[in-house]
C-alpha cells in the first residue's frame, strides 16, 4: 500500500502502507521502547495519539494476545522504519489502524523534540496518493482539534463494575477507578491477594464507599486530565475517608483534585528508560513512562510534598501527604506516582509499589 503522514507545520511523508487501509487524525508523539510494540498498541493512554517508535525494528518477534494491555489497539495509527513481519500487520488490520513504514523516524523524532507534539494526519491506501489530495490533507490536520480539547477518558474506560478476583484468599479490597487501566497494573494487584473493583471512571464517591474497598486506585488513561471533572470531583469527596494513591494520570487527578496544577509537556514521556529519583531514600530507577501533561513543580497542592523526580528534566514524578479528616482526626495517606510500576514495557524496578500499597491498605484497614 501507498502511504503518507502530514504534519500540521506542512511537512508531508511519504511512506509504505501497512496495516488497514484508513485515514486517521491525532497527536503525533514518539515512543523510545526498543521492544514492546504490542503493549504500546494496546495501552489505552495512547487513544488520540499516532505513535511513531524510535527503535527502527518493528515486528520482529510477532504479537501474543497475553501481551496486550487491553482489550485491542488504542493508538490512532504507527509509525515505524522498518516492518519486520506480517503479524504485526495482521495485528493493525485486525484492528482497522493504519501504518506506515520506510520513513525517516528519527528525523519524525528530532522535529517533536524541536517544536513539541504536532497534530498529524495519517493515511494509507491501495492507490497512489496524488499530489492534488495532499492540500485537502494539510487543511484537515489545520482544522483538527488539539488533543487538550478532546474529551478521552471516556472513550476508554469501562462502562460497567468489573470485579478481578485472586486465585488465594483476599487478603485487602481496592476499587480502581478505570480512567484507561493497563491489564497489567490489575494484574500486579490481583496477584498480591487484591480484590480489584474495576468501576468506570465517573463513579460517585458514595458508589465506591459502598464497596467498602480498602483503598482506591486512580488508574492511567488519555489526553488532558483537566477534561476529567467527574474523576476530580469524586477524588475530592474521597480524600480523608480511605488510603488513596494513582498512577500516570491518576497523579495528575490528585494534583487536581487537592488544588495544584498541571500543565502539558513539550513532548512527554514515552519509554522504558525514564530515570526517577526518589527524594526520601535518594534511590534511582529506571521506569516505563506514557504521558503528555504533568504536576507543576510550583503549584503543588499546599502542605503536599513532591516525592519523586525526573532526573532528565526535574519534572514531578510523584506526590504524598498524611491527610487528615477533620471530623475524627483519621489520618488517611495519599500518594501517587507519575511513571508507571507495572512497566509493560519496561524495567521492573519499581513494581515493589504495588507491594506498598497492599502494605497500606493492611495497615489503614478497619
Amino acid at each position: 500500500m501507498y502511504a503518507v503522514l502530514i504534519l500540521e507545520d506542512g511537512t508531508v511523508i511519504q511512506g509504505k502502507g501497512f496495516g488497514a487501509e484508513s485515514e486517521v487524525l491525532g497527536e503525533l508523539v514518539f515512543n523510545t521502547s526498543m521492544t514492546g510494540y504490542v503493549e504500546v498498541l494496546t495501552d489505552p493512554s495512547y487513544k488520540g495519539q499516532i505513535i511513531t517508535m524510535t527503535y527502527p525494528l518493528e515486528g520482529n518477534y510477532g504479537v501474543k494476545k497475553e501481551w496486550y494491555e487491553s482489550e485491542g489497539i488504542h493508538s490512532e495509527g504507527f509509525v515505524i522504519k522498518d516492518l519486520t513481519s506480517n503479524e504485526l500487520d495482521n495485528f493493525l488490520k485486525e484492528n482497522s489502524i493504519p501504518g506506515i513504514y520506510g520513513v525517516d523516524t528519527r528525523y519524525i523524532t528530532k522535529k517533536i523534540r524541536s517544536k513539541g507534539v504536532l497534530k498529524a494526519l495519517l493515511k494509507s491506501s491501495k492507490t497512489e496518493i496524488k499530489e492534488d489530495e495532499i492540500s485537502n490533507l494539510i487543511q484537515k490536520v489545520n482544522d483538527y482539534q488539539d488533543i487538550s480539547e478532546i474529551e478521552m477518558v471516556s472513550k476508554v474506560s469501562t462502562t460497567k463494575k468489573i470485579v478481578h478476583q485472586p486465585t488465594s484468599k483476599t487478603v485487602v479490597k481496592c476499587v480502581l477507578i478505570d480512567c484507561g487501566v493497563k491489564s497489567s497494573i490489575i494484574d500486579c494487584l490481583v496477584e498480591r491477594n487484591c480484590e480489584v473493583i474495576q468501576v468506570p471512571y465517573n463513579t460517585t464517591a458514595k458508589e465506591i464507599l459502598d464497596e467498602k474497598p480498602d483503598f482506591v486506585l486512580i488508574s492511567n488513561g488519555p489526553g488532558d486530565p483537566e477534561l476529567v471533572k467527574d474523576t476530580i470531583e469524586t477524588i475530592k469527596q474521597l480524600i480523608g475517608k480511605l488510603p488513596i494513591t494513582g498512577i500516570c494520570m491518576g497523579n495528575q487527578l490528585l494534583t487536581l483534585a487537592l488544588g495544584g496544577k498541571t500543565y502539558k509537556l513539550k513532548f512527554g514521556h514515552r519509554g522504558g528508560n525514564q530515570p526517577v529519583k526518589d527524594l526520601e531514600t535518594g534511590k534511582v530507577y529506571m521506569t516505563s513512562q506514557n504521558h503528555g501533561f504533568a504536576t507543576d513543580y510550583e503549584n503543588i497542592p499546599e502542605g503536599y510534598e513532591v516525592a519523586n523526580i525526573n532526573l532528565n528534566d526535574n519534572t514531578v514524578e510523584g506526590i504524598h501527604k498524611l491527610v487528615v479528616e477533620s471530623e475524627n482526626n483519621v489520618k488517611m495517606p495519599v500518594w501517587s506516582v507519575q511513571y508507571h510500576p507495572e512497566a509493560g514495557p519496561g524495567p521492573h524496578d519499581a513494581r515493589f509499589l504495588f507491594d506498598r500499597m497492599i502494605e497500606m491498605a493492611l495497615k489503614y484497614k478497619n
